[in-house]
């Protein structure tokens, strides 16, 4: 090669303040109805439930049918210290992801008002299945609001990981809110509508878009290193036994949350296109074209660890191996991904600053996230990517019905 691995990261390629990567690829899944039709299901459903259980955007649309374009923003809350606040806050998140979800008209303030909207979307909103999901980070359970009692009982902020290049400007944030839509102008649209109401209580910390490719061909959607990404994503009913929190040692209005993981990776994507395609899928453990594990010859064909057993086939220290290795002991450490693919434009080195939103949800951050985390710690892919932000946030209960707010019970 003309320039070494860790001469091409010292060389800039991760250099500048913000742009730096964090932490953890985990590649992975698709929808199960869709393995046998060897595509994603429609991503053009108009609308997703605001009330309920749970969260719409989480499993709801799945993880692999997921809307095509997103908006991640972390705030901090610098409105003071009032709990009547807080709660304010919340309510005024409540009612603006209803009715941005909701779609529809908003009223005529007539000419002397300021506009009601800012018409992105034309008179008539449309609700281009926009989902709003909103976290907590742990930084909300300090001192400010007298929660410290009620906070998750495994809620913590986001560590450092080896390997990693964290960035303070691109971490953590006491709320965190999430955006999908079926098109950019929509996500562009709700985050605009939540800035305009809540300016005053919320300033943003830190804010990243994101999209999602279709198949190519077909099967699940590739990432920006060219291989498929969610090939391994647990569906149907096992999704929601690793996803939602029903713990008794949890806070009562914590049950039915979970927790989520967001990790801003940036992919050396320069560097990347100067490797050859053998040691590419040595690395991951998958053909690139197919997304076959190597052993296999399609996409969704189990890799045989058993009869692989000192890696000849499937390296050892493969991504795919590394973060799953498909036994009973680590069946319960899987979590659901919900990830995207991010382009911030160039550095000042005139490198890409391009890669991948990470995001998983789950009931254990130790058990699930951290624990596959460490054994992916050393990996050979990490001189091609760069963890350098994000954090770990709490997403709790959807609001029940037109009554309720999100997060309701921490006021109770």
């Amino acid at each position: 090669m003309a320039v070494s691995r860790r001469g091409f990261l010292s060389g800039g390629a991760a250099g500048v303040a913000g742009t730096a990567l964090a932490g953890g690829l985990l590649i992975g899944g698709s929808r199960a109805d869709a393995r046998a039709a060897g595509t994603q299901g429609p991503k053009t459903h108009a609308t997703y439930p605001f009330h309920g259980e749970h969260q719409s955007g989480i499993l709801t649309p799945g993880p692999s049918d997921k809307q095509d374009f997103t908006g991640v923003v972390a705030y901090d809350v610098v409105s003071g210290t009032s709990r009547a606040g807080l709660q304010d806050l919340l309510k005024t998140l409540t009612t603006r992801g209803r009715m941005l979800t909701a779609g529809g008209a908003f009223p005529d303030l007539g000419p002397s008002q300021t506009p009601a909207d800012s018409d992105v979307l034309g008179p008539n909103v449309p609700a281009d299945g926009l989902t709003v999901a909103v976290g907590f980070g742990a930084t909300l359970f300090d001192d400010r609001f007298g929660l410290a009692g009620r906070k998750p009982l495994k809620l913590k902020e986001m560590p450092p990981f080896p390997n990693d290049s964290l960035d303070p400007a691109w971490l953590h944030g006491d709320l965190l809110v999430q955006f999908c839509a079926n098109h950019p102008d929509a996500v562009h649209h709700a985050m605009r509508d939540v800035a305009r109401h809540t300016r005053g209580a919320i300033q943003p910390r830190w804010k990243i878009e994101g999209y999602s490719s279709p198949p190519r061909p077909s099967g699940t959607s590739r990432n920006l290193l060219g291989f498929k990404d969610g090939t391994a994503n647990p569906t149907g009913s096992l999704a929601p036994d690793l996803v939602w929190v029903y713990d008794p040692k949890e806070p009562a209005w914590a049950q039915g949350g979970t927790y989520q993981v967001v990790r801003l990776i940036r992919m050396l994507v320069e560097f990347w296109d100067r490797v050859s395609i053998n040691e590419q899928e040595t690395m991951f453990g998958r053909r690139r074209d197919s997304g076959a594990p190597l052993d296999g010859t399609s996409e969704f064909d189990a890799p045989n660890y058993k009869k692989d057993p000192d890696g000849n086939v499937i390296p050892l220290n493969s991504h795919i191996r590394l973060a799953n290795p498909r036994t009973h002991a680590t069946a319960d450490q899987r979590m659901i991904r919900r990830s995207y693919n991010y382009d911030l434009g160039i550095d000042l080195n005139g490198n890409m600053q391009a890669g991948h939103i990470f995001i998983a949800y789950q009931q254990d951050l130790e058990r699930q996230f951290e624990t596959v985390q460490r054994r992916l710690i050393n990996e050979p892919l990490i001189d091609y990517v760069q963890p350098f932000g994000g954090g770990y946030f709490f997403v709790p209960p959807a609001a029940r019905d037109a009554s309720d707010h999100l997060g309701s019970g921490l006021f109770v």
